[in-house]
C-alpha cells in the first residue's frame, strides 16, 4: 500500500483527473478508492471525483453487482471522509445521489444505499429534495430478500429491513409521504408485509417532529384501530398498539399541564369515544382490544393517564352497575384493572414529564369505588367464579402498587384478604385464586415487607398445628405460602427462625415425620435462594441447623430422640440442608465438619457410634450414613481432615471399609449412599497411589473388602460407581472400559453390567463441580470415543444370547452424549440402534428412539439407507399400548413426525400410504399425549409434498 505522504498535492491532483477521465475503466474506481483516503486529496478533488460518478452513472449502473459494489463503496468513503465536500453542493448532491443508488437489488450494495441516504436525509437540508429522497430509499419498501442457504456475507432480510425503516423514519419532511403509502400497504393480504409496516410507522411515529404526527394522527387512528379491534393475527395486534403508544408519546411529549386543547388530548378524545362504543358491549369480541388501547395509551405518559382515566372510569364504573351478567361484569372489571395496571407501569418509569407535583393521582377520586368494588368481587362473588375473582384480586395488587394511593392500613386489609385466601379456602377446589393470592402477597412483601411481618406471619404459623394428625396435611399449603413470600432477607431470616421454633414443638410432641420433613424442606427451599456465603446468619445456620439435627438424628438412630428424625426421606431432606449450608462455609470450617463425617457431632459420651469399622448395627443406626454422604459431599476438598482423625483411618482402609459396607448391605437405599460415598472418596484422591488403590478393589472387590463372593449379589454396584469416580477425572481410562466392558461376555454379570453403563456417565448431584468433584471437560467425550466401536465389534462376535447386553450397554452411554460427539459414530451406531428398537426393555427402546429422532434431525442422509427397517419398527413401537410405556409411543411418534422435511420426499414417499393407514390406531391411544403427537404426525405425513 502508498504511504500517505508519498505523494505530493500535485501529483493526487493529477492522478484524480486522470482517474476521473477514465472512470469507466475497470481500475479507475479502485484507484479512487486509494486516492480518497490520502490526506492530501482535498475538497476540490472529492467534489470531482464525485461529479465523475454522477456523469457517468447510466454507464457505471449497468455493469456487474461486484463493481458496482465498488462504485458505491467509493461514494460511501466520500460520504464518510469528505462530506463537507459534498454537503456544499446541497441539491446538486442530493440529485447525483439518488441517481447513484437506483435501482439496485445485491444485499451487500443495499446496505450501503441505505446507509448513505440516512446521512442525506439526517444531516443535508432534504425540504425542498424531500419526495425525491423518499422515493429513492421507499422504491425497496418492503424487503422481501431472502438470503440463500450458506450465505458467506450474514446479511439477513432483517438488517435490511431495519436499514431502510431508518431511512423512511429520518426526516419529518417525508411525513406526508410516508404516512399515506404505509397505510396503503396495511391493506396488504401478506402477515409479513403488514408486520413490516407497522414497525415502520412506529419508528417514523417515534422520530418524526410533534407537528408532523399531530397532523396524521387521528388518519393513523382510523387505520390501526381496524387492525386491533379486528383482531386476526395477535402480533400485528400488538404491533399496532406499539404504533399507537409511539404516536401518543411523541404527542405527549414535554407536556407538563392538562390541556384539553392540546394535539394529546385531541387524539385521546377520538379514541376513548370509539373504546366507550366498544365497551357498551363488554361480551362482545371487541371489548378486549378496547381495554388494551386505553391501557396501553395510558401508560405513555402521566398525562394520557390523566386523560384516559377522566374519559373512561366513570363511564366504566356506570357500565359496571347496570351489566346483567357477571360476563359483562368481568370484561369491564378487566378494562379497570388494565388502566390501573398502566398508573403502575408509570410510576416505574424513570425519565418521564410529571405533572406539577400539586396534581393528584388521576385514580385518586375513584379509589373507594375501586377498593370496594374489588374486594367485594373478591370475597363475596361464589367460589365457582374463579377467573372474575382473579381479575379483582389482581385489581386489588394494582392499587397497593400505584405509588403513595392506599394508606397502609388499606393495604393491611387487602393482606388480611389474601390471607384468608390461601388459609381458608378448601384446598381439594381449584387452586387458581390461592396461587394467584400467594403470588400477590408476595409482590406486596417487595415494598411492604413490614405488613406481611406484622399480618400474615403470625396468621400462617397460628395455622400451622403442634403436631400434624396422620392422613392429614394441610399444613403443606401454608408452607408453600411462606415458601414464596421469602424473598427479602428480612422475611426469610424471620419465617426460618419461626420454622425452626415449631419444628422443635413438633418433635416435642413426637410429631408426624412427614410434618417435620415438610419444615426441613420449607427451610431447605428458604436457603436455597439466598447466597449463603456471604450471609451473616451463616455461621448461626450451622450450629442451630447443622450440629444440632445431625446430631439429635444420629441419637435417636440409638433410640435417644425423636423417631421422626430418623425416617429415611427426613435424613434425605436434612441431609441435603445440611449439604447445603457445609457448602458455604470457610475452608476452616469445613474442616472441621469433615471429621466429624462419621460421628456426626455427637460427644463422645453418648451411646451412639460411627458406622464404619463395625458390625451388626441396627437398620435405624446404619441409615446415618445418608448424612455422612451428604457431608462428605459438601465439604470439598477439606474431605481430607477425615484422615486426621485416627492414625489407622486412611484412604486404603476407608475405601475397603465402605466397599465392605456396599457388598454386605441389604438395604438399597443405605447401599446406594455408601456407593456414593466411596466414588466420592475415589473421584477426589489426591494422590495417583490412591487412584491405583480404586482400581485394584475395582478389580477385585471381594479380596479388598475381605467379604466372600457368596454373600452378596451386588458386586455390580461397587464396580460400577468407582469406575465412574475414575472415569470422570479421565484416570486409568482404558483399563476400567477393558474392565466394563468385558464384564458384557460374562453370562453371570452381563446383564446387570450392561445396565451400569447408564450410570458411567449420568449427572450426578454430589459426583459435580459444585461439590469439589474432579470432573473432566472431555469425559464423555472419551468414554464414547473408546466403547462403541468397541461394542459394535463386540456385538458382532458375541453369542446370540449376550447380544442384548452390548445394546442396553450402548444404550446407557448415549443417553449422556452431546448431540455433536454421537454424530462421529453414527455409522457405527445405527445398526445397533435398530436392533436395540426389537428389545423388550422400555428404558432402553425409549433412550434409543431419543437418539434416533437426533441423528434424524442432525444427519438425515445417514438414516435414508435404513429408512425401511427403521419405519417399520417405528410403528411397532407407538403401537401397543400394552407392551409399550406412553414415553416410547409418544418419542416414536416424535421420531416419525420428523422424518418429512429432513429426509428426501423421494425415498420417504413409498412409505407414506403404509404409515398414514398404519398410524390410525395411535389416534385412540389411551394417553391425550400420544393421540396428539399421532394427529400431528399423520398430518405432516398428509401434507407431504410430492416430488416435482
Amino acid at each position: 500500500a502508498l504511504p500517505n505522504a508519498t505523494l505530493s498535492r500535485q501529483q493526487v491532483q493529477v492522478l484524480c483527473q486522470f482517474f476521473c477521465d477514465r472512470i469507466e475503466d475497470g481500475g479507475a474506481i479502485g484507484g479512487l478508492r486509494k486516492l480518497q483516503s490520502l490526506s492530501r486529496f482535498n475538497k476540490e478533488m472529492a467534489i470531482m471525483t464525485f461529479r465523475a460518478l454522477v456523469e457517468h452513472f447510466q454507464d457505471l449502473m449497468i455493469r456487474p453487482h461486484t463493481q458496482r459494489l465498488q462504485i458505491l463503496e467509493l461514494l460511501n468513503d466520500l460520504m464518510l471522509n469528505h462530506r463537507p465536500a459534498l454537503k456544499s453542493l446541497g441539491d446538486e448532491a442530493i440529485v447525483g445521489i439518488t441517481d447513484l443508488v437506483s435501482g439496485e437489488k445485491d444485499p451487500r450494495s443495499l446496505m450501503i444505499i441505505f446507509s448513505i441516504l440516512q446521512v442525506l436525509m439526517v444531516e443535508w437540508d432534504v425540504a425542498a429534495k424531500a419526495e425525491t429522497l423518499f422515493d429513492s430509499a421507499f422504491c425497496y419498501f418492503p424487503i422481501t430478500f431472502r438470503p440463500p442457504p450458506d450465505d458467506p456475507y450474514h446479511i439477513t432480510a432483517q438488517d435490511l429491513k431495519n436499514r431502510l425503516r431508518g431511512c423512511i423514519a429520518a426526516s419529518s419532511h417525508f411525513a406526508p409521504f410516508a404516512f399515506p403509502q404505509l397505510l396503503e400497504k396495511l391493506d396488504s393480504t401478506s402477515p409479513n408485509v403488514k408486520k413490516d409496516v407497522l414497525q415502520t410507522l412506529t419508528a417514523c411515529a417515534t422520530s418524526y417532529s410533534l407537528a408532523a404526527v399531530s397532523n396524521w394522527s387521528i388518519t393513523l387512528w382510523d387505520s390501526l384501530k381496524y387492525e386491533i379491534l379486528n383482531v386476526q393475527e395477535e402480533d400485528l395486534a400488538e404491533d399496532s398498539l406499539e404504533t399507537l403508544q409511539a404516536i401518543a408519546t411523541t404527542l405527549g411529549k414535554d407536556l407538563s399541564s392538562i390541556n384539553q386543547t392540546t394535539h394529546l388530548a385531541r387524539s385521546l378524545r377520538s379514541i376513548t369515544d370509539e373504546c366507550k362504543e366498544q365497551l357498551r358491549e363488554p361480551q362482545h369480541k371487541k371489548a378486549k382490544p378496547a381495554g388494551q388501547i386505553l391501557s396501553s395509551l395510558a401508560a405513555t405518559s402521566p398525562i394520557a393517564l390523566f386523560l384516559v382515566v377522566k374519559a373512561m372510569v366513570p363511564p366504566l364504573l356506570t357500565l359496571y352497575q347496570d351489566a346483567d351478567s357477571i360476563a359483562s361484569q368481568k370484561a369491564l372489571l378487566e378494562v379497570l384493572v388494565q388502566i390501573c395496571n398502566a398508573a403502575v407501569l408509570l410510576d416505574e418509569l424513570s425519565g418521564v414529564t410529571r405533572p406539577s407535583a400539586d396534581a393528584e393521582q388521576p385514580l385518586t377520586p375513584f379509589k373507594d369505588r375501586l377498593f370496594e368494588l374489588f374486594s367485594q368481587v373478591l370475597m363475596s362473588s361464589q367460589s365457582e367464579e374463579v377467573t372474575f375473582r382473579i381479575v379483582a384480586l389482581k385489581g386489588l395488587l394494582r392499587l397497593c402498587q400505584v405509588h403513595n394511593y392506599l394508606q397502609s392500613s388499606e393495604i393491611g386489609m387487602i393482606v388480611q384478604y389474601l390471607d384468608e385466601i390461601v388459609l381458608t379456602e378448601d384446598p381439594n377446589g381449584r387452586e387458581e385464586v390461592k396461587n394467584e393470592a400467594i403470588q400477590a402477597l408476595v409482590e406486596i412483601s417487595k415494598s411492604k415487607h413490614q405488613l406481611i411481618m406484622d399480618i400474615t406471619f403470625p396468621a400462617f404459623m397460628a395455622n400451622l398445628p403442634d403436631h400434624s394428625v396422620p392422613d392429614q396435611n394441610d399444613y403443606i399449603v401454608t408452607l408453600e405460602g411462606l415458601a414464596r413470600l421469602s424473598i427479602e432477607k428480612t422475611i426469610s431470616d424471620t419465617l426460618v427462625r419461626r420454622l425452626l421454633s415449631k419444628l422443635e414443638t413438633v418433635l416435642q410432641h413426637d410429631g408426624q415425620a412427614s410434618y417435620a420433613q415438610a419444615l426441613f424442606s420449607t427451610i431447605e427451599y428458604v436457603l436455597s435462594r439466598r447466597d449463603l456465603a456471604t450471609d451473616s446468619n451463616l455461621s448461626n445456620y450451622h450450629e442451630k441447623i447443622v450440629v444440632v439435627y445431625v446430631c439429635r438424628a444420629a441419637l435417636a438412630s440409638v433410640g435417644s430422640g425423636p423417631q421422626a428424625l430418623i425416617e429415611p426421606d427426613t435424613l434425605e431432606i436434612l441431609g441435603r440442608l445440611a449439604g447445603r449450608i457445609i457448602h458455604a462455609l470457610d475452608e476452616h470450617k469445613r474442616q472441621s465438619v469433615a471429621v466429624e463425617t462419621y460421628t456426626l457431632f455427637t460427644p463422645e459420651e453418648t451411646s451412639f457410634n460411627s458406622v464404619i469399622y463395625r458390625q451388626g448395627l441396627s437398620e435405624e443406626h446404619r441409615r446415618t450414613m445418608i448424612l455422612s454422604t451428604w457431608m462428605l459431599a459438601s465439604v470439598g476438598q477439606a474431605a481430607d481432615a477425615l484422615y486426621t482423625v485416627a492414625d489407622d483411618v486412611n484412604f486404603d482402609s476407608l475405601l475397603n471399609e465402605l466397599t465392605r459396607l456396599a457388598l454386605v448391605e441389604t438395604i438399597p437405599l443405605i447401599r446406594h449412599y455408601v456407593l456414593k460415598q466411596i466414588a466420592l472418596l475415589v473421584n477426589r484422591s489426591p494422590t495417583s497411589q490412591g487412584l491405583s488403590v480404586a482400581l485394584h478393589v475395582m478389580f477385585n472387590p471381594f479380596q479388598a473388602a475381605q467379604v466372600d463372593p457368596t454373600s452378596s449379589t451386588d458386586v455390580t454396584h461397587v464396580v460400577f460407581w468407582i469406575a465412574k469416580a475414575l472415569l470422570l477425572r479421565l484416570a486409568h481410562i482404558r483399563e476400567v472400559l477393558d474392565h466394563l466392558l468385558g464384564l458384557l461376555a460374562d453370562n453371570s454379570y452381563g446383564s446387570v453390567s450392561a445396565r451400569g453403563f447408564a450410570l458411567l456417565l449420568a449427572p450426578d448431584e454430589m459426583l459435580s463441580k459444585r461439590y469439589g468433584g474432579n470432573i473432566r471437560l472431555l469425559a464423555k467425550q472419551k468414554v464414547f470415543s473408546i466403547c462403541v466401536p468397541r461394542i459394535a465389534a463386540d456385538f458382532r462376535a458375541a453369542e446370540a444370547n449376550l447380544k442384548p447386553n452390548y445394546l442396553i450397554a450402548l444404550s446407557g452411554i448415549l443417553k449422556d452424549i452431546p448431540t455433536e460427539v454421537t454424530m462421529t459414530e453414527i455409522a457405527t451406531m445405527l445398526p445397533l440402534l435398530l436392533q436395540s428398537l426389537d428389545l423388550p426393555d422400555q428404558a432402553v427402546k425409549a433412550a434409543t428412539i431419543e437418539s434416533l429422532a437426533v441423528i434424524s434431525q442432525e444427519s438425515p442422509e445417514a438414516v435414508e439407507s435404513h429408512i425401511s427397517s427403521l419405519v417399520n419398527r417405528l410403528l411397532q413401537a407407538a403401537s401397543k399400548p400394552a407392551e409399550n410405556i406412553p414415553r416410547v409411543r409418544f418419542n416414536a411418534l416424535r421420531c416419525l413426525q420428523i422424518f418429512p422435511g429432513k429426509i428426501k420426499d423421494s425415498v420417504l414417499l413409498p412409505y407414506r400410504p403404509g404409515i398414514i393407514k398404519g398410524l390410525l390406531p395411535m389416534l385412540d391411544d389411551p394417553k391425550r399425549n400420544v393421540r396428539k403427537m399421532a394427529v400431528e404426525c399423520r398430518a405432516t405425513w398428509t401434507n407431504m409434498d410430492e416430488p416435482e
